[in-house]
């Protein structure tokens, strides 16, 4: 997939959209979905052009993939999720339902989050 420069995180990135700023550091910026899934719903959105987590896993340098899961790390901490547990997310193409085409990590929290996926009918 082609990394569109006009996304909305891309453009949240260079600040011509506001956000509700959780985070950010020279890797990564995390901010409140503005949908939440749960009571705790944060994005982590890597700095940088990587429509897709193959993307990111392929072009970013080892830095940059360190600093961004550290980052990552360090918001659910800084959220207090660690006691009680927290899930991350990251949605893969069209089959995966990816809605903006810049990789980025859901981290729910806050709740029990139930069943990880429904099960397929048999």
């Amino acid at each position: 997939m082609a990394y569109d420069e006009q996304n909305v995180f891309a453009k949240i990135l260079r600040g011509e959209i506001p956000c509700n700023k959780v985070y950010e550091d020279e890797f990564a910026l995390a901010f409140h979905d503005i949908n939440p899934m749960a009571p705790v719903h944060v994005l982590v959105v890597p700095r940088g052009a990587y429509a897709s987590f193959a993307d990111f896993a392929r072009d970013a340098d080892d830095e940059t993939v360190a600093g961004f899961f550290r980052a990552a790390n360090t918001v659910a901490r800084e959220l207090g999720l660690d006691p009680d547990g927290y899930r991350i997310l990251a949605n893969h193409g069209v089959a995966a339902r990816q809605e903006v085409q810049h990789f980025h990590l859901h981290i729910f929290g806050g709740s029990d989050l139930g069943a990880m996926i429904r099960r397929a009918a048999s």
